[in-house]
């Protein structure tokens, strides 16, 4: 059973084309206690992920990465020169999570201004107000719809 996923980057951070140039990425630096929990609990390699760009205008749907690798261990916050250290996390006693994903698809833009005018994304929780989380839920119907609206049609049994 595959899953479905909502990843957020800033472009200036991570854009997706560089998640295709890459060919896959950890993603790191979650700090986010819920988001983890998902990356380490609920993620699972094959599932697939909608590559949400944010804070940019307008934000939107770049393209869909799968889950390549399960949670382990972000090393980056073991790291005093990274942005993303935290002295309370330990390699004995991780605090934080990050799991791996690959490009499957580039697709055409889709503005938050434009999921929120289909009906049929009505729920997702990208389109909650006050939503802010940075890794999220997708229903299978909402990825689906997603997809359609960017031009795909992946399948995502």
């Amino acid at each position: 059973m595959v899953n479905h996923w909502l990843v957020k980057s800033e472009p200036d951070v991570y854009p997706w084309d560089q998640l295709e140039i890459d060919g896959w990425t950890h993603w790191d630096g979650v700090r986010n206690y819920q988001a983890r929990n998902i990356m380490r609990d609920l993620m699972k390699k094959g599932d697939l992920v909608i590559f949400y760009h944010s804070n940019t205008k307008p934000p939107h749907v770049a393209g869909v990465a799968r889950v390549k690798t399960e949670g382990y261990p972000d090393f980056t916050c073991w790291d005093i020169k990274s942005k993303y250290y935290d002295a309370k996390s330990t390699q004995e006693q991780p605090r934080w999570i990050m799991v791996d994903i690959e490009p499957v698809r580039k697709l055409q833009p889709i503005s938050l201004a434009k999921l929120r005018e289909n009906p049929l994304l009505e729920g997702m929780p990208l389109l909650a107000k006050g939503q802010r989380l940075s890794v999220q839920p997708v229903s299978k119907e909402h990825f689906a719809v997603v997809c359609e609206m960017g031009g795909a049609n992946i399948d995502s049994k």
